[in-house]
C-alpha cells in the first residue's frame, strides 16, 4: 500500500511554520520534531499593504535624531467627549511658536489609551496635514498586541507621520526575544522611537535589547525613563536618547549626553523648556521649575496637566474617565505656582482660575 507524502508543519492558531530538514530527526522507530522559535518568528514585511514609501521617506531617521524638545501634546475635548480640534490646533500652534521641534500625538499624555484607533489615526493625520511642514509629528502607534502595532503603524505612516513611538508589550508581557521580535516587525516601516517606561509597563527594556535593535537604521532612539545612568549607557555607545522625566531632563541633556526630552511640562511652558534644553546649563532655571514639575506628577499623568490647562483657560474642563481633576487644594497650589513663575511664561492669555468642582465635566461614554 502506497503511503501519502505529507509535509511536516507546526501550526499555531492561523499561522503555520514549516520545519526545516535539520529540525526533523529520524530514528528507526520514532520521529522527533524540534521547533526553532527564532526562525519561526522572523518573517518579512510583505504584509504591509498600506505602506507609503513617499510618506515613509518624507523624513529621515537622522532628522528625528536631532530633535531636542518634543512635547507629548494634550488632546482636548468638547463637552460631549469628542475631540476639540480648535483647541488642539491652538495648543500645537503655541508649541510651534515657542520653539518645540516635535509633538507626540496620542501618547499617554495625549490619552491615546482612551481613543479608538479610528480617532487615533485621524488625529495623527490632522496634525500632519495642518502642521507637518512646521513641526515633526510622531505618532504613538505602539500596542501590547503586535498585530495592532503593525496595523496602526502602517496607517500612521500612510497618513504622513514623520516617526512612530513604540512601547513594549504591557500586561501580557513577553520574553526578551519576544521584545526583539515585536519591535523588529515595526522598525522597517520608518523612523522609530522606542519608549521604556517600566512604571507603566511593569517590564524594563534592558540595554541588550536596545543594542540589538540599534542594528536597524530605522531606530531613531529611545525615550528612557530609567534615569540618567541608563541614559549614559546608551549615549556612550552612540545611541540617541531623550529623557522621559521632566525633573531629570536638564542634567540628562547637559551632563549625561541626552539629545533632549519628550516633555509633559512643555505643554504649559514651552518657552522655558526650550531655554532649559537649548541655552546651556542653567541650574537656577531648573530649580525654579521643579515645584511645577513635582505638582504636575503628584497624581498619574495626565491628571495634573489636564487640570492645569483647564485652569489656564486654554482647554475646556472636560475629562474622559477614568481621569478626574485634581482636588481643590491642588488647584489652589497651581494658581500660586503660576504667580511665582509668572503668568506670561505659561501658554494662553486668560487669568489662571481655581475653578469649582462642578465646572468639570466627566465623560464615561463618548
Amino acid at each position: 500500500m502506497a503511503l501519502l507524502k505529507t509535509s511536516t508543519t507546526l501550526s499555531f492558531r492561523a499561522t503555520a511554520f514549516p520545519l526545516l530538514p535539520s529540525d526533523v530527526t529520524h530514528t528507526p522507530n520514532t520521529r522527533k520534531l524540534h521547533w526553532k522559535p527564532t526562525q519561526a518568528a522572523l518573517t518579512s514585511s510583505f504584509h504591509l499593504p498600506m505602506r507609503s514609501f513617499e510618506a515613509k521617506n518624507r523624513t529621515s531617521t537622522d532628522d528625528i535624531k536631532c530633535l531636542r524638545l518634543i512635547t507629548a501634546i494634550k488632546t482636548p475635548y468638547l463637552p460631549d467627549g469628542r475631540f476639540d480640534l480648535e483647541a488642539y490646533d491652538t495648543l500645537v500652534n503655541l508649541q510651534i511658536e515657542n520653539g518645540a521641534e516635535g509633538v507626540i500625538v496620542g501618547g499617554t499624555t495625549g490619552e491615546g489609551q482612551l481613543m479608538s484607533w479610528d480617532e487615533h489615526i485621524m488625529l495623527i493625520g490632522h496634525t500632519v496635514n495642518c502642521f507637518g511642514a512646521k513641526i515633526k509629528v510622531i505618532g504613538n502607534t505602539g500596542s501590547n498586541s503586535t498585530r495592532e502595532a503593525i496595523h496602526a503603524t502602517e496607517q500612521g505612516f500612510g497618513v504622513g507621520m514623520h516617526a512612530a513611538l513604540h512601547i513594549n508589550p504591557y500586561y501580557g508581557k513577553t520574553s526578551l526575544n519576544g521584545l526583539i521580535s515585536h519591535f523588529n516587525t515595526v522598525l522597517p516601516m520608518g523612523p522609530t522611537i522606542i519608549y521604556n517606561v517600566p512604571s507603566r509597563t511593569s517590564q524594563d527594556i534592558p540595554p541588550q535589547v536596545i543594542q540589538t535593535l540599534a542594528e536597524s537604521t530605522s531606530l531613531a532612539g529611545v525615550k528612557e525613563c530609567m534615569g540618567n545612568d541608563r541614559i549614559k549607557q546608551y549615549t556612550d555607545n552612540g545611541i540617541v536618547v531623550w529623557s522621559g522625566n521632566d525633573d531629570q531632563c536638564h542634567d540628562a541633556r547637559w551632563s549625561y549626553g541626552a539629545m533632549g526630552v519628550i516633555s509633559v511640562t512643555s505643554n504649559l511652558i514651552p518657552g522655558l523648556m526650550r531655554e532649559l534644553l537649548f541655552g546651556g546649563e542653567n541650574p537656577a532655571l531648573n530649580s525654579k521649575l521643579m515645584p511645577l514639575i513635582e505638582w504636575l506628577f503628584c497624581e498619574p499623568n495626565p491628571i495634573g496637566l489636564n487640570t492645569a490647562l483647564a485652569q489656564l483657560g486654554v482647554v475646556r474642563p472636560v475629562f474622559r474617565l477614568p481621569y478626574v481633576p485634581l482636588p481643590l487644594k491642588k488647584r489652589i497650589e497651581f494658581v500660586n505656582l503660576v504667580k511665582d513663575i509668572g503668568r506670561e511664561q505659561f501658554i494662553g492669555d486668560k487669568d489662571v482660575e481655581v475653578l469649582d468642582d462642578n465646572d468639570f465635566i466627566l465623560i464615561g461614554r463618548h
